[in-house]
């Protein structure tokens, strides 16, 4: 049995790690009590037992508490770490060599969850030298409002608040780094995001030019190639080419893969443009699920435990 600490257990992120791994046969999650959380002592007491801390702190308190942990697996779901040469991003569908690096290097982050979605859409097409380095991209995405932490919760919570509304318009998004990082890409796409009316569910869209690809593309080839990049992986759903079976009375609903670890991707298409959707849970693949699969991994557990 491995025992896990999760630093910042009753925040939104800490919660739903903290649920998944209450059903976890081979961890038992510890404790610190409420009143010595930012006892410094008694932090490093609690540490001291476990095999393995989780961080679902801000960023400037991650920094600090990874400085106590020596020996521990350390996960951040933070943004502290995520570009750190130093730290192992989690996102073993990444490459073919992402999963050893995660099993070897103890210091994990957890990647962010518009990025999970960008990532895995774009990254293949890199690698496989279908769509060039340089190609000058724009995302919009779609977010639940838990995505904002325990203010943007009390903002919506019970009001009617608009249904959809964009931010992020000084273009400075603070997943850009990694997006940038992460994707292939020669430097970082422009990013509208945009938080809806919805608890949690997300979407992330990425519109192309058929003539930007280095060969002639549809809907069906980009399937294809993701196929070829994520063959076997049992958290990644490809759809079926232009799936308009997916709408429903012509929407796309954010909130279809909520309470799972999968991130679905689909393509669709027009004589000259394609448009790329990653569709997952905020709180799943893009937080807490993925938080997990890291943890499994490291720990040398079988990956889709309690996922």
């Amino acid at each position: 049995m491995f025992h896990v600490f999760i630093d910042g257990q009753n925040g939104t992120t800490g919660l739903q790690i903290r649920d998944r791994l209450e059903k976890h046969p081979d961890i038992a999650v510890i404790s610190i009590d409420e009143e010595r959380r930012k006892d410094h002592t008694a932090k490093q007491a609690i540490i001291s037992e476990a095999d393995a801390v989780i961080l679902c702190l801000p960023d400037e308190a991650a920094i600090q508490t990874a400085a106590l942990i020596d020996e521990q697996i350390l996960i951040d779901a933070s943004t502290a770490h995520r570009t750190h040469p130093d730290w192992t991003y989690g996102l073993p569908e990444l490459s073919p060599v992402q999963r050893e690096h995660i099993r070897t290097n103890r210091r994990i982050a957890n990647p962010g969850c518009y990025p999970t979605g960008f990532t895995l859409a774009i990254r293949p097409l890199i690698d496989q030298a279908l769509l060039p380095r340089e190609t000058a991209i724009f995302v919009s995405a779609l977010s639940g409002y838990s995505g904002g932490g325990k203010a943007m919760i009390e903002q919506y919570s019970g009001n009617d608040a608009a249904a959809c509304r964009p931010y992020a318009f000084d273009l400075n998004h603070k997943h850009l780094p990694e997006m940038a990082k992460f994707s292939g890409l020669e430097s970082a796409p422009i990013f509208l995001p945009h938080v809806g009316n919805f608890y949690q569910g997300m979407l992330i869209e990425i519109g192309l030019k058929k003539s930007a690809f280095t060969k002639p593309m549809s809907s069906a080839t980009i399937c294809e190639a993701w196929q070829a990049a994520y063959a076997g992986e049992p958290f990644i759903q490809i759809m079926e080419a232009n799936p308009e079976d997916c709408l429903i009375e012509r929407f796309l609903d954010p909130e279809a893969a909520n309470g799972s670890n999968r991130v679905e991707l689909l393509c669709f298409e027009s004589q000259t443009d394609l448009l790329l959707v990653a569709r997952l849970d905020n709180l799943g693949k893009g937080a807490a699920g993925a938080a997990v699969q890291n943890l499994n991994i490291a720990l040398g557990l079988s990956e889709t435990t309690s996922l």
